[in-house]
C-alpha cells in the first residue's frame, strides 16, 4: 500500500512539472510557442567566426595619460602612433611619412588643418596597408604634416572607422 501511494505521489509531481511546460508550449488563447527544455548541461559556446575564419582583437590599454599609444606597420614598416577619435585622419609627420618614402613637395599641402596646434596645411596621401597586430585595413587614407606642426602621429577615423572598436575602463578594443 505504502508502495503504491509512493508511486501516486511520484506520478503527481512529474504531472505537475509537464503542465507547467506544457503550459509554457501553449500560450493563452491556445497559440502554440516554442519551448526548450534544457535536459543536458550547457556547453561552451565557441567564439565568434568571421567567413574569413575568425575574428582578430586587440586590445590596447592607456598610457596613464588618457591615450593609448600602438606601434603600427605602415606599408611593412614600424611607425608609432596615438589612438585618436577625434582626428578625422591618419595623420604623419613629415619625418614618419618619409620613412614610408613618402615626400610631399610644398604644392602638395593643399588640405586646411585645425589642429591642437592651430591652423595648417597637409598634404593627402593614400596608404595601402596599415596593420596592427593582424588587424589589418587597406587603402587608408591619410595625411601628412609638417613636423613643427604635429608632435605625434595620430591614427585617426580613416582607419578606425574600418575595424569595431570599444573603448571602456581605460581599454580600448578594436576588432576585425
Amino acid at each position: 500500500m505504502r508502495g503504491i501511494l509512493c508511486v501516486f505521489i511520484f506520478l503527481a509531481v512529474v504531472g505537475v512539472g509537464l503542465s507547467r511546460d506544457l503550459g509554457k508550449v501553449i500560450g493563452k488563447g491556445g497559440e502554440t510557442q516554442a519551448a526548450t527544455i534544457n535536459v543536458s548541461p550547457p556547453r561552451a559556446v565557441p567564439a565568434p567566426q568571421s567567413s574569413g575564419g575568425g575574428y582578430r582583437t586587440v586590445t590596447l590599454n592607456d598610457n596613464g595619460r588618457g591615450s593609448f599609444e600602438v606601434e603600427a606597420r605602415v606599408e611593412g614598416r614600424a611607425i608609432d602612433f596615438i589612438v585618436d577619435t577625434g582626428a578625422s585622419y591618419v595623420s604623419l609627420r613629415e619625418s614618419a611619412a618619409a620613412k614610408l618614402g613618402i615626400h610631399p613637395t610644398p604644392r602638395d599641402y593643399t588640405i586646411r588643418t585645425q589642429t591642437a596646434n592651430g591652423i595648417g596645411k597637409a598634404a593627402p596621401v593614400m596608404l595601402d596597408r596599415v596593420e596592427i597586430n593582424g588587424i589589418t585595413v587597406r587603402d587608408v587614407r591619410a595625411i601628412v604634416h609638417p613636423d613643427d606642426a604635429l608632435g605625434v602621429n595620430l591614427l585617426g577615423m580613416t582607419f578606425l572607422s574600418k575595424v569595431k572598436w570599444t573603448h571602456d575602463r581605460g581599454r580600448l578594443v578594436l576588432e576585425q
